[in-house]
């Protein structure tokens, strides 16, 4: 009788430590974070070394990171919000910067504000700003989106020019270098995808100006920064100074293959050119040309990149903030191991003092590019990218064809452009 009261309350011990375990400290009997994001060998990647990193001081906790192609992510995303059904919902997306004020503000009681749990201060800001609404915080910065001018120092060379030449410079004077070179070496200075305004809209943020204005209404026709930038990308195209290609993987061959002397893009550039071995020594960089008689205009702007942010539903919200402060938010090792191998340039400004990023590097000379461009990232004007953000950009796109078909004055275009915004807005 004593044996068998002795082996209840033996049973009772044990199922009390359990529960104790699995309700009252969690971390006894293990947490799991589950983060959505794309691309393997980059955000994948990325976030598996974070997992490595945070398990040392938190050998409890494992992350599931779920390979999901972003436009799947964002469908995923809005028909669970939208019906109310989030259990399915990860502790943690990745999202791409120029969607979150559109995420954020179509489902405000989506995602957990990080303001307090998660140190944004050693950010750069612009980034920052992408994730801000409401006097609120909620995204983590990711990747580095900016933009450098990539040159072939050969042709360049070959033109009777200098890679030094094209930094701190206009537009205005780009365009005179690029003359200088086609004329000399049969070359376009520079090359895009025919259909995408990326380059007006390098421009535009390198103006501190964006497609909407402060209350988030459209800014296309009255916005006369916007038509500078779009003047002069057409005076480029009609210069011969910028060619445009059908898609992407033609915009990548001018490249790589010297058919143009560089281009102005996103420091994620910088894979697709080392990516071809026999491109070794022979790129440069420098910062971005600044848009001619504009107030404020600076040598910097921004293209892509994305940002993490927490769901509102996770059971776990506050180890996944915890967990992205401890990584993203404050590890020079994480950005020092995935430098080399994903070319995942930081906005975390203190990660431009780690020994990885001075180093040399080969494809550009054995300039020191990392660092260089995580301090272009400090100097970024921030902009508000609003809810229509990608409805208004291919707005600008098609407005281009007809500038440069010659149907249509950039006037009228960009008329046409703030209608079809508005009607789609509701207007």
């Amino acid at each position: 009788m004593k044996k068998t009261l002795l082996r209840l309350m033996g049973a009772a011990l044990i199922a009390a430590g359990l529960f104790t375990s699995c309700g009252g400290e969690k971390k006894s009997a293990g947490s799991k974070l589950t983060v959505w994001c794309w691309d393997p060998t980059f955000n994948i990647y990325s976030m598996n070394e974070a997992a490595k990193i945070y398990k040392e001081s938190h050998p409890e906790v494992s992350v599931e990171v779920v390979e999901v192609p972003w436009a799947d992510l964002q469908q995923k995303l809005i028909t669970s919000l939208s019906a109310n059904q989030t259990s399915s919902l990860p502790d943690i997306i990745l999202c791409q910067d120029n969607a979150i004020q559109k995420n954020i503000q179509n489902y405000p009681n989506a995602f957990t504000s990080l303001d307090g749990k998660v140190n944004l201060d050693q950010f750069a800001q612009f980034k920052v700003n992408y994730g801000e609404f409401d006097g609120k915080h909620y995204s983590v910065p990711f990747d580095n989106g900016a933009t450098a001018t990539f040159l072939r120092r050969d042709i360049i060379e070959d033109a009777g020019l200098k890679v030094e030449d094209f930094n701190d410079i206009t537009w205005g004077k780009f365009i005179e270098l690029g003359k200088i070179v086609k004329e000399k070496t049969g070359k376009p200075l520079i090359s895009y995808v025919g259909n995408e305004p990326d380059c007006i809209m390098i421009m535009l943020q390198s103006c501190g100006k964006w497609l909407f204005d402060e209350n988030g209404n459209p800014y296309l026709a009255n916005n006369d920064v916007l038509k500078k930038c779009v003047s002069l990308y057409a005076e480029m195209i009609k210069a011969g100074v910028c060619v445009t290609v059908t898609d992407w993987n033609a915009y990548v061959a001018s490249i790589n293959n010297g058919s143009v002397a560089g281009t102005i893009n996103g420091c994620w550039m910088v894979g697709s050119i080392s990516a071809q071995e026999d491109q070794k020594g022979k790129w440069a960089i420098v910062n971005t040309p600044k848009v001619d008689g504009v107030p404020g205009a600076v040598n910097y702007s921004n293209q892509g990149g994305s940002s993490w942010m927490v769901m509102n539903s996770s059971k776990n919200k506050e180890l996944a903030c915890d967990f992205l402060n401890s990584t993203f938010a404050g590890s020079k090792e994480l950005y020092e191991t995935i430098l080399p191998s994903s070319g995942a340039i930081s906005t975390w400004l203190p990660a431009a003092n780690s020994p990885a990023y001075d180093i040399q590097n080969e494809f550009f000379g054995n300039q020191k590019i990392y660092k260089d461009i995580v301090e272009y990232s400090g100097h970024i004007p921030q902009i508000k990218a609003g809810v229509f953000n990608y409805e208004a950009r291919d707005a600008i796109g098609v407005a281009m064809s007809g500038i440069l078909n010659g149907s249509k004055t950039i006037d009228e275009a960009m008329t046409e452009a703030q209608k079809n915004v508005e009607f789609i807005m509701g207007y």
